[in-house]
């Protein structure tokens, strides 16, 4: 999403007096709250601090062979999913005519979604009008259409969302970015890497299985020339780096200067099908362009692509965008890349899991009121205000000692601090899906009536004000975000709870594991591109020249260390690619540290089984960025994603906090120490 970043992490519940006070109660993990069984003492903490934590756990920890990895946050995720399974069983046993109008679609398209028999027997047929649709173009406006019509959800040279405009956070836009590519990210293409190659060989021979399926005579040369047109649209892509730059990618322009800059796209037929209109409450029709000069390429590789390599190139995405609603035969093809090339994984989750998963996507808020109603109880979320509050205090507090922030930048940045607007658990106001239509036993038509809605719901207001006030995220997800055009920090219910935050555990765990995650998404508010907006959400400078100087020779020390990194044999963590990130978890971590101390309230910290107050805070910290991966979805990670690897998360933000030298003893000569002029101090 252009308008969020999201993270994983997780989120707790006390703060103030009661949480510096020692718990009476049993901690779900070890005597205070960290599972020292995990730690493998052989490892010196200034040598790789993750595995010192978290080392022995590693080795005795397995993938299950339906994930790509396992850890803290991937097993909040699976207890998330057991919940929504009950949910859904609920639901089940509850008599038809007690179900509300929700909870009837809610079971109504779970039970088409597991219902594998009837799909089987349906086979192509339910997918027959669509297909014929895309066999029918015979010309590039044709190719257009299909590629910006909802209910298709294939993937298009030019991707369209609405979102709240950066230089007018009253108001949403039209937001076009580069699209057209079937695998990750450009470097699956262009990389000469092995590894790649091969994932290169393994999607071409997908692209020819799908084609095969679907009928389609000589399918390995026409899947050679469907890989042909993205590797081209790969060579014109920006980087993800480039991307991240919120001021390149903010390219306002009318509809008119649009087809002046990219003449070469069928724009007309592009915009049409997807209703919107021309006009605007100014005139003419305005959208936000994004990867500009990728923009006049792109629309001349659509333009010189035969019409029937585009028909080819929309049918094999088609039936890859709809693969879990049609025959086993779709279905296991697509994982096959997908899960098993691309993710690691060797089985595939069970189908009640992923049917969930497609509530959570199609009927999120309404599946979420009864997530919220069974296991997020009013004094949770209570609780995490508190300790959102406790945070922003803290935020407050460094910002106004900062030594190389002046006083007038200073000023701006707590006037941003002091409209930042928390969200925890669950929005004030529920979607209304009583426009969504669904048909018992009509998967494929529910599905697509399900992105429809959603579409059109966006659509219905693009020229109204923004409703401020609707989230990004379900209830039911583990993940949280900043979203710099609101100036908003959004805790979903399903991260605010164990074993993130544990009631019964030592407050500096506490502080240690969601403290951190919780400054880090404020901290998003002041990362390398969060810091371009102002405290009402608009795109602008509000820095001294001299100020974003230093800000940006810090953040470009923080970005060359993480280019050292190495995931892989050869494969090294892309530092400008995961730059806001990393400076979230550097600002949260220490910013948590401090929020700790203010929390003691002038008190000495105890010491606990022989370990400090801070020693358990970093302990923590390491401790929830437990994760272990597959050797392709590290791959992956690394190379499409704005994360670096759970690894690198833990060591980097603590080798740079002065107090962990001096908890652990890391010395001069010990892999990953850092000399004190060469860590990075943010705040």
């Amino acid at each position: 999403m252009r308008r969020s970043r999201l993270v994983l992490l997780a989120a707790a519940l006390c703060v103030g007096t009661a949480i510096a006070a020692v718990p009476a109660g049993k901690p779900e993990l070890g005597t205070f709250g960290v599972d020292l069984t995990g730690m493998d003492r052989s490892v010196k903490p200034g040598d790789n601090f993750f595995y010192y934590v978290n080392g022995t756990w590693m080795k005795k920890t397995e993938i299950p062979a339906d994930r790509s990895s396992i850890g803290a946050f991937q097993q909040l995720r699976i207890l998330s999913e057991k919940r929504l399974k009950e949910i859904v069983a609920d639901l089940k046993a509850k008599p038809v005519d007690k179900l509300t109008p929700e909870e009837k679609k809610l079971r109504d398209l779970f039970d088409a979604f597991t219902d594998t028999k009837a799909i089987d027997a349906a086979g192509l047929a339910p997918a027959k009008a669509d297909l014929d649709t895309i066999a029918a173009i015979k010309d590039l406006d044709g190719v257009a259409r299909v590629m910006s019509a909802p209910r298709m959800s294939v993937a298009s040279v030019f991707n369209m969302s609405i979102g709240v405009d950066e230089k007018d956070p009253n108001a949403y836009s039209i937001v076009l970015t580069q699209g057209g590519l079937g695998m990750p990210d450009r470097d699956y293409y262009l990389r000469d890497d092995a590894a790649l190659a091969a994932a290169r060989d393994a999607y071409k021979k997908y692209l020819a299985q799908m084609l095969t399926l679907a009928g389609a005579p000589d399918a390995e040369k026409r899947a050679q020339a469907i890989y042909d047109v993205e590797a081209k649209i790969a060579q014109v892509h920006w980087t993800r780096a480039e991307n991240r730059d919120e001021d390149k990618t903010y390219n306002p322009m009318t509809v008119s200067d649009l087809k002046k800059l990219a003449p070469d796209f069928a724009w007309d037929a592009f915009f049409a099908e997807a209703g919107i209109p021309m006009k605007g409450p100014k005139g003419e029709r305005v959208v936000v362009v994004t990867q500009k000069s990728a923009f006049p390429a792109l629309a001349k590789i659509f333009h010189d692509t035969p019409v029937e390599v585009w028909r080819d190139y929309l049918t094999v995405h088609y039936l890859h965008a709809q693969s879990s609603y049609l025959p086993k035969a779709f279905d296991d093809a697509d994982f096959d890349f997908y899960g098993k090339v691309l993710g690691g994984q060797s089985v595939q989750l069970d189908r009640a899991t992923r049917g969930v998963h497609l509530l959570d996507n199609l009927l999120g808020e309404a599946l979420g009121k009864l997530y919220v109603a069974k296991y997020f109880p009013p004094d949770s979320k209570k609780k995490a205000e508190e300790l959102v509050a406790n945070l922003l205090k803290a935020y407050d507090a460094d910002i106004r000692t900062l030594p190389w922030m002046s006083e007038a930048t200073r000023q701006k940045a707590l006037e941003k601090l002091h409209k930042f607007t928390p969200h925890i658990g669950y929005p004030d106001k529920w979607i209304d899906y009583s426009a969504y239509t669904v048909q018992p036993g009509a998967l494929l038509a529910d599905t697509q009536n399900g992105v429809e809605f959603e579409w059109h719901r966006e659509l219905n207001r693009i020229d109204q004000p923004v409703d401020k006030g609707e989230w990004g995220m379900t209830p039911s997800t583990v993940n949280a975000y900043y979203n710099p055009s609101i100036n908003e920090v959004v805790f979903p219910a399903a991260i605010l709870q164990a074993p993130f935050f544990d009631p019964n555990a030592d407050p500096a765990v506490n502080y240690g594991g969601i403290g951190a995650v919780i400054g880090h998404e404020i901290s998003h508010g002041f990362d390398d591109q969060g810091a371009k907006y102002d405290g009402d959400g608009v795109l602008r400078d509000w820095w001294t020249p001299e100020d974003f100087k230093n800000f940006k020779a810090k953040t470009q020390a923080l970005s060359d260390q993480f280019d050292q990194y190495e995931a892989l044999p050869g494969l090294h963590v892309i530092g400008a690619n995961t730059l806001g990130e990393d400076i979230a978890d550097l600002a949260g971590i220490t910013i948590a540290l401090k929020a700790y101390k203010l929390s003691l309230n002038g008190k000495p910290a105890p010491v606990i089984d022989g370990y400090t107050a801070e020693q358990r805070f970093y302990l923590s910290y390491a401790q929830i960025w437990r994760s272990k991966y597959r050797e392709n979805a590290l791959r992956t990670q690394v190379l499409s994603n704005e994360h670096a690897p759970a690894e690198f998360r833990a060591i980097s933000a603590t080798r740079n906090s002065d107090a962990w030298y001096t908890a652990f003893g890391a010395k001069p000569g010990d892999k990953y120490y850092l000399a004190p002029d060469k860590r990075v101090r943010l705040w």
